[in-house]
């Protein structure tokens, strides 16, 4: 397994705009592709957004596409979420991951993960 930090939460106005870092180490980075999920209270935990090993291939929920963007610098270890036009209902605790997917649709599932990292806290203010 690789261990995952996450890093750059906090609160925001809506409409605002976060950046999500998340530090990889103890495995070859590059071998893993990677996704955030988040989990608002009393809530099940969701898809957020992937990207492929190569970075070449991205996939979003439905509910952030065009407002959120994620990449990796595979160089640097690091996975990003950049998270723009920020609405009271993006809050929740966002979870960087990792793992190996051989089939698209499974992105978007957490089971197929093995890595988690902590959590960061993402609160956005109405």
């Amino acid at each position: 397994q690789v261990q995952l930090v996450e890093s750059g939460g906090g609160l925001v106005q809506a409409g605002g705009s976060l950046r999500l870092s998340c530090a990889a180490s103890g495995r070859t980075f590059s071998d893993y592709d990677m996704g955030w999920f988040r989990q608002a209270p009393g809530k099940e935990r969701e898809f957020v957004a992937a990207i492929s090993r190569s970075g070449r291939n991205t996939y979003y929920a439905d509910s952030v596409k065009g407002r959120f963007t994620i990449s990796r610098d595979n160089a640097k270890n690091t996975e990003y979420l950049q998270m723009n036009s920020l609405k009271p209902e993006d809050t929740a605790v966002y979870y960087c991951t990792a793992g190996r997917i051989y089939y698209y649709m499974d992105y978007r599932n957490d089971k197929k993960y093995d890595s988690w990292g902590q959590g960061t806290q993402v609160t956005v203010s109405s």
